[in-house]
């Protein structure tokens, strides 16, 4: 049998205080991050036809705009898992504002099942609408005229 050591250190588990803390954290590095290489890109950089040649850092502007769409791949990522972990409240919100406009009673406030499936559907919604603007610049692009 195994004796408690009171000196030993406890294993502790990140409370979700903690884990959004982080989270939020990281969401700040990644956005500013994200900003930096704008601007690099932007105005650092000549304008992307006349920048054959250049670098920063060893790095010239196509592997800068690589890096520009990294930052905002991640971020994407880090809005999603935040906006996930705040989903029970942004849905209580929306429960609260509805009771206070009478379109809802209080016996009928959604329970985690339907939160998550509202959440899933919103995402769906959100996704294909994001296709769709692709899908159209896609067809819509021209190529240079002869």
């Amino acid at each position: 049998m195994e004796e408690s050591n009171p000196n030993r250190p406890v294993a502790r588990r990140f409370s979700k205080t903690g884990i959004n803390f982080w989270i939020d954290f990281f969401l700040l590095c990644v956005f500013l991050t994200l900003c930096w290489s704008s601007v690099v890109v932007r105005y650092v950089f000549p304008p992307a036809v006349l920048s054959e040649g250049w670098s920063l850092w060893g790095l010239d502007y196509l592997t800068w705009t690589d890096v520009q769409f990294g930052c905002l791949c991640v971020m994407v990522a880090c809005v999603l898992i935040h906006v996930m972990m705040h989903w029970p409240w942004v849905c209580g919100v929306i429960n609260t504002w509805r009771k206070h406009q009478g379109k809802l009673s209080a016996a009928e406030s959604l329970d985690s099942g339907s939160r998550t499936l509202w959440g899933v559907g919103l995402l769906i919604v959100l996704l294909n609408i994001l296709g769709l603007g692709i899908a159209l610049a896609a067809f819509a692009i021209q190529g240079p005229t002869s």
